[in-house]
């Protein structure tokens, strides 16, 4: 009987043939598959030319068991899942996020929940299936995450709200001064009856920018009870103008809180044959493809929600490498794009 040979198989390339390859230590290597911010470029660029030449394919679920790391990230947004896929806010950040995970060795988990009354997503965070997490749209009244970072490290996208202590690690933009700009440019054209629709005011952002909003009329000695709330959508925000101006209907202005809701703004004052900027000038917030999505294009306070993703997951990674120097509360600039709106 003939017997067949079975040819050997290459050996699978290791942690340890790679580090020989590019001339540095394991623990560099580690370091390098792992996305630490503390490795030189020089020797990342080696490192990552070493694992190519030997199709080196770091073996997770081994890592995973040997580290008790999953190499998985979670991005918490506490918000109705209409409301997150409807606003170009959160595609943007999400967009920044992936972009720097993209270049790192860990994958995202999105958990998309309003509330979670049978705390399915905190069993999930809290049960080992991540090892950080990046929080986002969170509320005053979001229990659930709010004693999220005494298991992981967390970051917060914006300041956070119950729990904004010197140990909360998050990114964010200057919503007061932000909205300070936008309203003094209204005050510079001349306008003197100035009303807003405001964000959430169980949120940082909507209350920022209310304040916002009051101190710079203030500062011009002007009248700021023109205000209305919304939700940060269209709808709420067309139906926040609508009783706007049946109690101010003599306004001249309106600084509304984000693009997505300066849209249905704009909706009932072209309804009720109000033009943009001659009767009612408007300046919105946040500068998304919702600004330029209308016939009329709006004026409005950027804030660079690419990049705040993008730092956002940098911090994180920071963290999960064991940087010791991340800075806690991270600020990022405002600028005023002006547009036909105002």
């Amino acid at each position: 009987m003939t017997m067949g040979i079975r040819s050997a198989r290459p050996p699978q390339p290791t942690l340890e043939m790679v580090a020989a390859a590019a001339g540095v230590s394991r623990a560099t290597v580690s370091r390098v598959v792992n996305g630490s911010p503390k490795v030189r470029q020089e020797v990342v660029d080696s490192v990552n030319a070493a694992i190519e030449q030997l199709n080196y394919v770091p073996n997770r679920a081994a890592r995973s068991l040997a580290s008790h790391h999953t190499q998985s990230v979670a991005l918490v947004v506490p918000e109705d899942m209409t409301k997150f896929f409807g606003d170009p806010y959160f595609a943007a950040v999400v967009q920044g996020i992936t972009q720097r995970l993209d270049e790192s060795d860990y994958t995202l988990n999105l958990l998309v929940a309003s509330s979670d009354p049978r705390h399915k997503t905190m069993r999930y965070l809290r049960s080992g299936n991540v090892d950080g997490a990046i929080v986002i749209s969170h509320h005053t009244g979001d229990d659930f995450v709010a004693n999220l970072e005494t298991t992981m490290p967390v970051v917060f996208g914006g300041r956070p709200t119950n729990h904004s202590g010197p140990d909360n690690y998050f990114v964010d933009v200057d919503n007061v001064a932000g909205a300070i700009s936008g309203v003094q440019h209204l005050i510079n054209l001349g306008r003197h009856r100035i009303g807003t629709i405001t964000g959430p005011v169980d949120m940082p952002a909507g209350i920022d920018r209310l304040n916002g909003f009051r101190h710079a009329l203030a500062a011009a000695g002007l009248e700021s009870d023109a205000v209305e709330h919304a939700d940060f959508t269209a709808a709420g925000a067309a139906a926040a103008t609508r009783r706007l101006l049946e109690h101010s209907p003599h306004v001249d202005a309106l600084f509304v809180a984000s693009d997505l809701m300066a849209v249905g703004t704009m909706g009932v004052l072209a309804e009720q044959g109000r033009s943009v900027p001659g009767d009612i000038a408007v300046v919105s917030f946040d500068d998304s493809p919702a600004a330029t999505s209308g016939p009329i294009s709006l004026t409005t306070v950027s804030q660079p929600s690419k990049e705040m993703g993008f730092a956002m997951a940098d911090l994180l990674l920071r963290l999960l490498a064991g940087d010791e120097t991340v800075p806690h509360h991270n600020f990022m600039p405002t600028r005023l794009v002006f547009r036909d709106s105002a």
